[in-house]
């Protein structure tokens, strides 16, 4: 059984993957991490109780877009982030959704949100940030496609992981 054929690339896996490669082959294997991490939690709560007067979650096809919003004659699809520490990971995380969403037909900006920080940034998908993209996500299929998962590699982030047990119990 070939883990291609099944897994289907979505926001969060390549949000994960540029956090730990790791992690983003155990959640494509349906290994959760721990749900009663208290940053899971508070980054829910964020996300759901920051901007009320936007439109909320909204689902096409793979993609789970935060908020989507109209300016002007522009849709512009924001993501939700508790702080601007992984910001790197959010911008290709966005820049996915982009991409996806341009292979659609839909043509949209993209604007990360830090409401506790009260930053917001905007992110555009333009060739060179859809050459990167293209590349992104063939690393992550071949990633993904391994049988074993990518040696643990303690970073800074491995304290405030869900998956810390998995890796370093």
């Amino acid at each position: 059984m070939n883990v291609l054929d099944e897994v289907r690339i979505t926001g969060s896996i390549i949000q994960a993957y540029m956090m730990c490669p790791r992690q983003s082959w155990l959640m494509t294997r349906q290994i959760n991490p721990d749900e009663d991490n208290e940053l899971l939690a508070v980054g829910r709560f964020i996300s759901q109780t920051s901007y009320p007067r936007e439109r909320k979650e909204v689902r096409i096809e793979h993609l789970a877009l935060d908020l989507v919003k109209r300016e002007g004659k522009n849709l512009v699809v924001a993501e939700v982030k508790k702080s601007s520490r992984a910001k790197e990971a959010a911008v290709r995380q966005l820049l996915y959704y982009l991409y996806e969403l341009k292979k659609m037909g839909i043509e949209a900006e993209g604007e990360l949100l830090f409401p506790e920080e009260r930053r917001r940034q905007t992110v555009k998908l333009d060739a060179e940030a859809e050459a990167e993209t293209e590349k992104l996500i063939a690393q992550v299929k071949a990633d993904i496609a391994q049988p074993f998962p990518p040696a643990s590699v303690r970073t800074k982030a491995c304290s405030k992981c869900a998956y810390a047990e998995f890796c370093w119990a």
